[in-house]
């Protein structure tokens, strides 16, 4: 292996749901020299050579092949439970059904019906939900049989384009640790959950450690003897690109919102709230995952028709507790809790307190609440919580980045916009290529500390509130 010296350029891909990014970086300072991305098109299906023929775009659109020798290593970090079914010749037999497909909701139920909720945590420390693969594969076998007669082999996305790079197909721990027949406490695969739930058992990429090699990239590629690092699943990936360490929560807002952490030991939640799964440096990464987060700011500002720069600065115009005008945001059902038949409800209403301003102010309170009901949740089960990370399209929000703090009970660091998912990747890449991980500096953007008074006070109210209507 190469010293971390002698290497000079990298490279990170994030094959998420919606698009695909390369970037180019360099291997010592983490700075992005380069980059493109390639839009993926809605739904939640889609062929497998969608992804590679939007990596191809990306990766050409970043100038990846001009920099040729200069690029040791590639990593891919893509979007986390997808079911990519393949036939004897590594086809398709269907569609790739995506982590937010919920056809397999059924299914799901049956399974925990089946085992209950504290066996699967025994099994594979998570509970199923229709993002996990297994379910899929569940759903396929019960409403397409002969397209799941034809399996011979089911891979993730991450997985896919692995054997794009390479011709070989291997994934890592974070990545299979979401897919229901993985187990992250025992690093195996759990053949048998296979067999009852799909009806027998296809072949399975092989699980790399975080710091391996998945072999060469191959020339069609444009590189010369570049390796591949292992991959990781988003969340993981974004971890890994943020330097994550014990004590912190990243806090993830986008149109739905994870809350995540990175521990040495594993979590075990048999309500399901918490999925233990792995992260990609060889321990833990307990996360939650919310319906609502920034899609309920958006759809504030379309009740108040105006734009969301415009709820945002109303917001900040607003008195800090939006004088009492509380919002429940279970606009779309709600996963944590687990709450998928709510819906939302606004509380507290005045003559004097019916303003637009308040109503922007508690969108945004209601946001930081349902977030702050997750790491609460994370306490409860041991987590150790100092700081958190604010990062996503919602940290851009002034009025949000400067409640969380007084919401959340914590410090919280707004770290400088990047794509973190693709920075660990390509983080993850230099380990690969020279046995150590380096330490890139995390560049913060803004830091705010708690205000005790307003916030402990909208934070009691919204615990007292949802208890009282939800019972949760």
């Amino acid at each position: 292996m190469k010293g971390v010296s002698t290497v000079r350029c990298v490279v990170g891909v994030d094959s998420s749901t919606q698009s695909c990014k390369v970037l180019a970086v360099d291997a010592g300072t983490g700075r992005v020299v380069a980059a493109s991305s390639a839009a993926h098109p809605d739904g939640t299906a889609i062929d497998p050579h969608i992804w590679t023929s939007a990596l191809h775009q990306a990766w050409d659109g970043a100038g990846i092949p001009a920099l040729g020798a200069e690029v040791a290593a590639v990593s891919v970090a893509a979007q986390q439970h997808g079911m990519v079914a393949l036939d004897a010749a590594n086809e398709p037999v269907s569609d790739a059904l995506l982590w937010n497909d919920i056809r397999s909701a059924d299914d799901a139920q049956s399974m925990r019906d089946d085992l209950g909720a504290g066996a699967w945590v025994d099994a594979v420390n998570v509970v199923p939900v229709a993002s996990f693969t297994l379910t899929k594969l569940a759903w396929l076998a019960r409403c397409r049989p002969a397209a799941a007669a034809r399996v011979a082999r089911v891979v993730l996305p991450h997985d896919w384009l692995n054997f794009q790079l390479t011709g070989r197909f291997t994934t890592d721990r974070s990545d299979a640790s979401g897919t229901g027949y993985f187990s992250p406490v025992t690093d195996s695969y759990r053949p048998a959950l296979l067999q009852r739930f799909f009806g027998r058992v296809p072949a399975l990429p092989v699980v790399l450690g975080p710091s391996a090699q998945a072999g060469t990239v191959l020339p069609a590629w444009g590189l010369a003897n570049a390796v591949l690092g292992a991959g990781a699943g988003d969340n993981a990936g974004a971890a890994l690109g943020l330097g994550l360490q014990p004590g912190e929560i990243v806090v993830s807002i986008g149109t739905s919102g994870t809350v995540f952490s990175t521990s040495s030991v594993p979590t075990r939640d048999p309500s399901g709230q918490i999925a233990g799964f792995a992260d990609a440096t060889g321990n833990h990464l307990p996360l939650l995952a919310m319906l609502n987060s920034a899609r309920v700011m958006a759809a504030a500002a379309q009740m108040l028709q105006i734009d969301l720069p415009s709820l945002d600065a109303l917001a900040l115009t607003a008195d800090p507790a939006a004088q009492g005008l509380l919002l429940l945001p279970y606009l779309d059902g709600e996963r944590t809790p687990n709450l998928p038949a709510a819906h939302g409800s606004l509380l507290g209403l005045s003559r004097a307190n019916m303003t637009a301003e308040n109503v922007a102010r508690a969108s945004v309170l209601g946001v930081l609440n349902s977030l702050a009901d997750a790491i609460d949740r994370m306490k409860e089960h041991g987590v150790p919580a100092e700081r958190v990370l604010l990062i996503g399209g919602g940290a851009k929000s002034r009025s949000l980045r400067q409640a969380a703090a007084s919401v959340f009970g914590l410090p919280v660091e707004v770290p400088v916009a990047n794509e973190y998912v693709a920075l660990g990747a390509a983080r993850q890449a230099v380990w690969a290529a020279t046995g150590e991980l380096p330490v890139w500096e995390r560049r913060i953007e803004a830091s705010f500390e708690p205000d005790g008074g307003w916030g402990a006070e909208v934070r009691g109210r919204y615990i007292q509130a949802r208890q009282t209507i939800y019972g949760v």
